[in-house]
């Protein structure tokens, strides 16, 4: 797939995906014999791979890291799941806050037509 073809199937700027392979989050995609890139199904694992946890907040750091450990080989594989539990952590507190603001929405939501009308009662037909 050329970055074009890439960057329409995974709804990435090339741009992006330029600068992610530069920054060693994908691989070095290959290129044609005219310097095109050309993803083959790897290098759209790791787009796909890459979109998802940046999807959620993951840092571009901390990816880095562990795509480095992943070239590193299976020596690396405890401290790569350890990375990963460490984001599971941090995302998992995330969406407690968030489930928090979520409820604090609903409430805010629930009855609002009905409050607003009140107060415009109460305050601007006087």
């Amino acid at each position: 797939m050329t970055i074009a073809e890439v960057s329409k199937k995974f709804g990435l700027p090339a741009d992006t995906l330029r600068y992610y392979e530069r920054i060693g989050l994908i691989p070095p995609v290959k290129r044609s014999s005219s310097g095109i890139r050309t993803y083959d199904e790897t290098d759209c694992n790791w787009v796909e791979f890459i979109k998802c946890m940046r999807g959620v907040g993951i840092p571009v750091e901390m990816l880095i890291e562990y795509v480095a450990m992943f070239n590193q080989g299976a020596d690396t594989i405890g401290a790569r799941k350890e990375l990963l539990v460490e984001q599971r952590q941090q995302l998992a507190l995330k969406i407690v806050e968030m489930q928090a603001v979520l409820e604090r929405l609903d409430n805010k939501i629930d009855g609002y037509e009905e409050r607003c009308l009140k107060f415009e009662e109460e305050n601007l037909r006087k």
